[in-house]
């Protein structure tokens, strides 16, 4: 076998378009990274690391013949609800909030795991009832989707819960629930809202309160949102350019190379950069609705679908955030933000997106 035969054979699952597109959004994280880090290396090679690692595991994944991932959406479920409880019980507490569970060889945050386990889990239901499904089925499956969220929001941490709920949700819309149905929910939603509100932790409320008014608290709760509106506004039309942004390497940007990171891009980059950013999104997107409408099986179109609605929404809250349009929720920019956990659970979920792709064919003979 000649070593052309042996490349070819080695990224035959590899969707090269979607991988084209989170080639360059992997690139602009570690272009910025380095920016955001004051031109140190220590970020950029540690997000290289971590993109080696995912990388990895997204090839792994992408191999695997779609009845494999059925067969893993029970097991990776189990194992993130005995994780969580175990978070619960045993987590280690890290300003204010138990997230972590430490291994003895590591520490993991089990609700990143979440994020593919509910939507992956609820596909698998509807798959096994989809001749069948009544109302009765919808019920059970947001039921497995309330569980690891109510052990979630309980740590206390709204971002991760809110973006498993959208996953979750996006399955059920998929899946065919009613308009009916959804606008009941939406109705219930708002007039529980008090009850909701009452039972947020007090730094969640400020939080949401900080939205309208940030000036209120300008140097507590309301800081991050007002030197990152500040960061973005001054980057115009242009951008200050590559490693001239002042509001990022002077320190009045707090949490620049994670949640914030899409306000140094601003500056540096003016609204053009923000443009070809959101260009290179909505193409991830875009060729995620393809590969959901070629999806041969119910399975595959409900998890392909919840991917990448998840996908935008991510980028979606995580820019609304930085320019102050939404609460701080503490949701990273998607495959740019520094971290680990969060870029493994995107990659392994485009990985999932290239498996359906590549092996609808051997599915359909």
């Amino acid at each position: 076998m000649t070593k052309r035969q042996l490349w070819m054979r080695f990224i035959a699952h590899l969707d090269r378009q979607l991988l084209l597109g989170i080639g360059l959004l992997l690139v602009t994280s570690l272009l910025i990274l380095y920016s955001a880090d004051n031109a140190s290396f220590d970020r950029p090679l540690g997000q290289l690391r971590n993109i080696v690692v995912a990388l990895a595991c997204m090839w792994l994944v992408a191999n695997l013949p779609l009845h494999y991932l059925m067969r893993t959406a029970v097991p990776i479920y189990a194992l993130g609800m005995v994780l969580l409880i175990g978070v619960a019980l045993f987590g280690e507490i890290s300003h204010g909030a138990r997230r972590w569970l430490n291994l003895g060889v590591m520490t993991i945050q089990p609700s990143e795991l979440m994020k593919i386990g509910v939507p992956l889990l609820m596909a698998w239901y509807f798959e096994k009832h989809e001749a069948t499904l009544t109302l009765k089925n919808y019920f059970i499956a947001a039921l497995l989707m309330l569980m690891p969220i109510a052990l979630i929001a309980r740590q206390p941490d709204l971002g991760t819960s809110l973006l498993i709920t959208a996953s979750g949700f996006y399955v059920l819309f998929l899946a065919g629930l009613s308009w009916r149905v959804i606008g009941g929910l939406f109705v219930a939603g708002i007039a529980s809202a008090p009850v909701l509100w009452s039972m947020m932790h007090e730094y969640q409320r400020h939080r949401i309160m900080m939205l309208f008014d940030p000036t209120q608290d300008a140097l507590g709760n309301g800081y991050h949102t007002i030197q990152a509106t500040i960061a973005v506004g001054s980057g115009g039309l242009l951008g200050k350019g590559y490693l001239n942004g002042t509001q990022a390497h002077l320190d009045f940007l707090p949490e620049r190379t994670t949640d914030f990171i899409f306000a140094v891009y601003s500056e540096e980059f003016g609204l053009l950069g923000n443009l070809i950013l959101l260009a290179l999104y909505s193409f991830v997107v875009w060729r995620g609705f393809i590969i959901t409408s070629h999806a041969s099986t119910y399975f595959t179109r409900l998890m392909a679908g919840s991917i990448t609605l998840t996908f935008a929404t991510y980028a979606f809250v995580n820019i609304g955030m930085v320019s102050g349009i939404l609460p701080v929720v503490g949701v990273p920019l998607p495959l740019i933000s520094y971290g680990g956990t969060s870029m493994l659970t995107l990659l392994l979920g485009f990985g999932m997106l290239m498996s359906i792709e590549t092996h609808k064919k051997l599915v359909r003979t």
